[in-house]
Formats: C-alpha cells, structure tokens, sequence
C-alpha cells in the first residue's frame, strides 16, 4: 500500500520506463496459488462440460499459465451464446470465484437453452499476486483492442473471436475495492507521470452499462436480483460514481469499446461489468460470491426471456 502522495516505484512526474517496471515487478509477491484455486477446480468440471485451454501466458521467471475456458457439453449452433468472464484483474477475488461458484451450482440449469462459455480467470499472475495489472504493468481491461500488447486481452480476443456475431450476453465480473484507492491508482499515477487525485469507493454493488449500447432494462434486471444478497452503491454527493453519472440505482455508463474494456470484445446485445465491494462490513466474501452468481443467473434470465 502508499499513501496518497507518495508512491515508492519512479520519480514524482515522469512516466516509468523499463526500468521502474521491472522495479515494481520485483516488489509483487505470489499469495496465492492459481493451480490450487483455479487451474484445480476446473479440471473437476470435465465430468460435466467441456474445458478447453485457450491459451498459455509465459511470465517466466514466476511461471506458465494455461487459460481456461468452461464451455456447455451439448453445444448446439441453433442456439445463442453467453460469455462469463473472471478475473481480467487478478485481485478481484469474488470474480473468480463467483465464475467457479457459477460453474460448479448453476451452469447445468441452462443446459438446451443458450450455449455458455465461462473464463474464470483472465489474468492468472495477476490472481495469484492480487494485483490489478499484468507483469508488463499493463491493465489487461484497458486493453482489448486490436494488437493488444496484454498478452491475457490478446488470448481472450482470440477465444471470443470466432462467436461474434451469435453471441446474446456478455457479463464481465470485477470488484472495486479499497486498494484501488491505496495502492492501484497511485501506482497507475505514478506510472503514467501524473498527480495522484484521491477519488472515493463506493459503497455497495454497481454495474457499469455501455454507453453505445444502452440496455437500461438489462441493469435494472440484474440490480433487482443483487440486491437481494447485498447493498447497492449509492451515488455520491454529487450524483456519480467513481466520477461518473449515476443513470439508475447502482448503474453507470462506459463506452466498453473504445476503452479496450473486456465487456465491449463480443458485440453483444446485452452487456454489463458488475462491481462488487468486497470490503464493506455489511458483506462477508461469500456473499460477494452470492451477488455476481445472481447478477450472472439475472443476467442469462433476462436475455433468454427477450429472444
């Protein structure tokens, strides 16, 4: 963690090079393991779906990590597709288990209606380091575009690549927590050689809705649901979170897009990224798990029943 003013990677004002990024690769520290929590858990699934390896990312000196995607056994091209994605920031922990939980209690239900695939965990270094970013200090969800230099945005893009076009729902499952404020933005202003300006971390559960694709309804569905297992984030004082317009209770716009945001990568009709406070007092991690399971259930519900 840093204060607010200072943070202990680069000089004050000038973006990092080589240098201080191998310097802050040096400070991350394993605390956690992806084969143990992830990687184990979905070999358990081949029973009951189909587990393809999309991908492997080389972080050599810390180690190589297959990709996993869990996908519907009884596949049929008649049927629509919905994407699950975890973990595109490894520290958002009830992303990824919230996708296993998923998996593991409810992917069956919707088996004969809609194809599903779900990638637990985008970003396994990140994962096992808590940390938002790659090893190249790079935010995977800022990346997914064309050439991504992410190398975890890059392996998901070509997984997604040959659904587009049939593809219903995508929801992407993130945390804001309170290291964001403490740790990841300092550090994300220290990297790029600007000012810190401490910000505020909402209070509760939220979504974030595309701005080019509005589906208000869709939100609304899903806010309906989480808040039967946790607290919605109220706008802040001056009708925002975390700087943006509150459109509905709990929901605010991004343009997923041309942020290189995950959510934006299928074209999708219904789209959303949930944000989870795993924090709060009012919200044990299990219920963090409970409220992205809901959100994705609400979330499949409501598309299948507009088809």
């Amino acid at each position: 963690m840093t204060s607010a003013s200072f943070y202990p990677v680069g000089t004050p004002g000038q973006p990092w090079g080589s240098t201080e990024k191998a310097e802050w690769r040096a400070r991350q520290r394993k605390q956690r393991d992806y084969g143990d929590d992830v990687a184990s858990r979905v070999e358990g699934f081949k029973s009951r779906f189909d587990v393809v390896e999309y991908g492997r990312l080389d972080d050599s000196p810390d180690g190589v990590y297959p990709l996993f995607a869990v996908r519907s056994r009884d596949w049929n091209d008649a049927m629509p597709i919905a994407l699950v994605t975890g973990g595109v920031h490894g520290y958002e922990t009830s992303g990824v288990h919230g996708a296993l939980q998923f998996i593991d209690r409810h992917m069956q239900d919707y088996a004969g209606r809609i194809n599903l695939v779900v990638v637990p965990c985008v970003s396994p270094w990140a994962y096992e380091r808590i940390n938002r970013w790659n090893p190249d200090a790079l935010d995977p969800n800022r990346s997914f575009h064309a050439n991504s230099p992410a190398g975890e945005s890059a392996a998901l893009l070509r997984l997604v690549e040959p659904l587009k076009g049939r593809v219903l729902m995508h929801i992407d499952l993130h945390e804001t927590t309170d290291s964001d404020e403490s740790e990841f933005r300092p550090a994300l202003a220290a990297r790029d050689g600007v000012l810190f300006e401490p910000g505020t971390i909402p209070d509760g559960f939220y979504l974030v809705d595309d701005s080019e694709n509005r589906q208000p309804e869709f939100q609304k569905a899903i806010i309906a649901a989480v808040e039967q297992v946790t607290h919605i984030a109220p706008a802040d004082p001056d009708g925002t979170i975390i700087g943006s317009p509150v459109v509905a209770p709990g929901v605010i716009e991004y343009a997923l897009v041309s942020l290189g945001l995950c959510a934006g990568i299928t074209g999708a009709r219904y789209t959303t990224t949930t944000e989870v406070y795993p924090d709060s007092p009012r919200a044990t991690p299990q219920q963090c798990n409970d409220a992205q399971v809901a959100a994705v259930r609400s979330a499949l519900d409501y598309a299948l029943a507009q088809r």
